[in-house]
């Protein structure tokens, strides 16, 4: 809910009924809120904070492990994992046209497109 500038959970039973919908995670700061949503193999949740130029690293329980700091615009718009040990999370930003690149510990799941 990037205008809510909050992560809600969308539980799924078995067979795929949604549950209880909720707020997860509320974000503060910038006019605008989280865009790109990227996972790791711990269910760790990379979050893009679009307008802030940062990327957040939240635990499955919603405590903030990290924040990644853009070193070039503030407005990164996605994020995905990547390279040959799924270590390395890639960030667009939009306001420079550049991808960057930052090494995490714990590798990413593959993109949906890719399982």
């Amino acid at each position: 809910m990037t205008r809510d500038n909050a992560i809600y959970s969308v539980p799924l039973d078995e067979a795929g009924r949604v549950g209880k919908v909720g707020r997860f995670i509320q974000l503060s700061g910038s006019p605008t809120g989280p865009d790109g949503l990227a996972t790791d193999a711990q269910g760790n949740l990379a979050v893009v904070h679009a307008g802030l130029g940062s990327v957040w690293l939240f635990s499955a329980m919603g405590e903030p492990l990290l924040r990644i700091r853009s070193c070039a615009g503030r407005r990164t718009t996605n994020v995905a994992y990547g390279g040959p040990d799924r270590r390395t999370l890639y960030v667009t930003e939009a306001e420079q046209g550049v991808i960057l690149a930052a090494r995490l510990p714990e590798p990413g799941l593959p993109p949906y497109a890719h399982t």
